[in-house]
């Protein structure tokens, strides 16, 4: 089937297949694609606004047992340069998230075998006795598995107990490619992807939505992309798990695996086709931390409606030497400068502000 026929039909809100999605990573008319993203990016959103969350990535420890052979962040039990943050220091830090008209906690590290189920626990219970208005969008499903293993509970049991605990939310991390030949090539110990599915599956089950992720760029297959994508609208067929979707490319840079950089209209033309295939999810998130500034404005127009957190820290990704640091009043910007308006969301999407034209804030978090 023709490009101009397979995008007629996602038009035509008849469903993409696999093949089809294939056919489309396959050919490089990406301004068509993202013609066609915006378009049903419009159908769910029809105002001309880009929401963005005001949030803080906290990675209370970096000391990790999986050894993903793409990340440069963590450190193996027991070698020097890991840590876990003192539970002061992470308060410290959700106060100035809250000082700066911050609504969201991103926190997340490493599977620690050294931290009991109970630290979680604890911790949680802490920040909300604290700071009850702040929404925990918290950790990755290989955290969330390392819990089940050291605690000895269920999936269920670890998840419920958590959100007991005070955490609000689960981000989509880890999900990196839905298939098992890259998962195993990248990292043999993170778990397959039906381990992922579930733990987003079940999360909804005791209250708690998620996001979907998608990172590309690990010399994964055009089927192993559209697997990928498929996966993910089939779980959000069943349970309606998934608030958002976010995919960014591999960074390279200081890590163990040495593939060529994904150059960026490869990135703009997986968001495209990521909007036309999940005819289920309505935000898509722009990558602008990977991706910078310019590409991120110009995802505005290839599907995306959201830009994602003010990213107040984060450690993760500029250790692999990759990261575009900006503070609120540049991103409310950044939106302008796309044609949109700027309006601030919580977790849930939920419109908190509408700035006005040439609105900032009065006070903003400095990087």
């Amino acid at each position: 089937m023709s490009i101009d026929k397979i995008l007629e039909k996602a038009l035509n809100k008849e469903r993409l297949t696999v093949e089809d999605a294939i056919a489309l990573y396959r050919s490089d008319e990406i301004e068509k694609m993202g013609e066609v993203a915006n378009t049903i990016m419009k159908r769910w959103h029809p105002d001309p606004i880009t929401t963005f969350v005001i949030g803080r990535n906290i990675n209370y420890t970096n000391i990790c047992d999986t050894f993903c052979r793409f990340c440069a962040f963590y450190r193996a039990p027991g070698k020097s340069g890991g840590y876990v943050l003192e539970d002061e220091v992470i308060m410290r830090k959700i106060q100035e998230t809250i000082d700066v008209g911050g609504t969201e906690i991103l926190m997340q590290g490493g599977t620690n075998p050294n931290l009991p189920f109970s630290y979680y626990i604890n911790l949680l219970k802490n920040i909300k006795q604290r700071f009850p208005q702040i929404t925990m969008h918290s950790f990755s499903s290989v955290e969330i598995q390392k819990m089940v293993e050291l605690s000895g509970l269920s999936l269920e049991e670890v998840l419920r107990k958590l959100k007991e605990a005070g955490l609000d939310s689960l981000p989509g991390a880890g999900a990196e490619i839905l298939d098992d030949r890259t998962r195993k090539k990248i990292s043999r110990l993170k778990g397959s992807w039906v381990e992922w599915i579930e733990t987003m599956k079940t999360a909804k089950k005791v209250g708690l939505h998620s996001t979907a992720t998608m990172v590309i760029g690990f010399g994964e297959t055009f089927e192993e992309r559209a697997l990928h994508l498929l996966r993910v609208r089939d779980a959000q067929d069943e349970t309606n798990c998934f608030l958002a979707f976010i995919s960014w490319t591999f960074q390279p840079e200081n890590t163990n695996l040495k593939v060529k950089k994904v150059e960026p209209s490869e990135y703009l033309k997986n968001v495209a086709i990521s909007r036309i295939f999940l005819d289920n999810i309505p935000n898509f998130q722009s990558s602008w931390v990977t991706m910078g500034t310019e590409i991120g404005k110009k995802s505005l127009h290839y599907g995306c409606n959201d830009l994602g957190s003010t990213m107040m820290e984060e450690n993760v990704v500029s250790a692999a030497g990759t990261t575009y640091q900006v503070n609120i009043n540049f991103i409310l910007r950044l939106i302008r400068e796309a044609g949109k308006i700027p309006v601030q969301r919580n977790t849930k999407y939920d419109h908190i502000h509408l700035f006005k034209e040439r609105e900032t804030v009065k006070k903003d978090f400095q990087m």
